[in-house]
């Protein structure tokens, strides 16, 4: 069982930064590719960005392609999402995930931190 605890979330106005951190809970870490998803009010989750448990390859959703940026540090079995020029529409519920991204399915999932941009 993988536990994750996400940190780093806040209040920041349009074209800001934050970084979000997902710490996880045991070594097995380092075997998962992992995912940042984020869920606005009213709408479903969606996919942000994931890399594979090496680190090798990492993947976004369009919408945030050369403004986000997932990195890990498997010694300290955390991910990362660096989140600059941010927009009022990447207000949301950043959740992280654990799992193999190829076949889309996380088996392990943070409880949220709450990213607000203002205009």
């Amino acid at each position: 069982q993988v536990q994750l605890v996400e940190s780093g979330g806040g209040l920041v106005q349009a074209g800001g930064s934050l970084r979000l951190s997902c710490a996880a809970s045991e070594r097995a870490f380092s075997r998962y590719d992992m995912g940042w998803f984020r869920q606005a009010p009213g709408k479903e989750r969606e996919f942000v960005a994931a890399i594979t448990w090496s680190g090798g390859r990492r993947y976004y959703t369009i919408s945030v392609n050369g403004r986000f940026t997932i990195s890990r540090d498997n010694a300290k079995n955390t991910v990362y999402l660096q989140m600059n020029s941010l927009k009022p529409e990447d207000t949301a519920v950043y959740y992280c995930a654990a799992g193999v991204y190829s076949t889309g399915f996380y088996d392990y999932w943070g409880q949220g931190t709450q990213v607000t941009v203002s205009s």
